[in-house]
């Protein structure tokens, strides 16, 4: 079995498709150690995230998944319908590092259709409603279909 950078299977035969991790529902199986760190992150959420949760879960019509495994990534939150991921960043997301880190993710993520919003853990304690502003639009927009426009 051949999987492409995608994970998807690249093999015509129908019995090893089968047996592809990507196989007819398109999604990728994810590792168990990646849905255990996740479960670990959903339970040790820090306080701008359970603030930013508490208001998404009351989102009209949209539904977002916290501490979501996507790829090899954890993502803070998501909503598939829209394609769109929000990521919290605390004071470390400004080492030369942990940017570039979070740059090759974010590239990642957009080369899969997600379109990505980042906001300081900051700005959900002082402009919560400037945040909730911000995804509302976002959501309002039709998710990428196809390739993502490239810039």
């Amino acid at each position: 079995m051949v999987l492409d950078a995608d994970n998807s299977c690249m093999n015509d035969n129908r019995e090893e498709r089968s047996n592809c991790p990507a196989s007819r529902t398109g999604r990728v199986r994810v590792d168990k150690v990646i849905k255990q760190r996740a479960r670990q992150l959903r339970r040790a959420a820090t306080e701008a995230e359970k603030k930013l949760w508490y208001r998404l879960r009351c989102q009209q019509g949209y539904r977002f998944r916290r501490q979501q495994p996507l790829g090899r990534y954890i993502v803070d939150f998501v909503c598939f319908d829209r394609r769109l991921v929000i990521e919290l960043d605390g004071g470390h997301h400004g080492d030369p590092e942990q940017l570039a880190y979070d740059q090759a993710r974010t590239q990642w993520l957009e080369g899969r259709g997600f379109r990505v919003l980042r906001f300081w853990n900051g700005d959900v304690f002082q402009e919560l409603e400037g945040v909730l502003e911000t995804i509302a639009e976002e959501l309002k927009k039709p998710p990428w279909s196809g390739s993502p426009p490239r810039e």
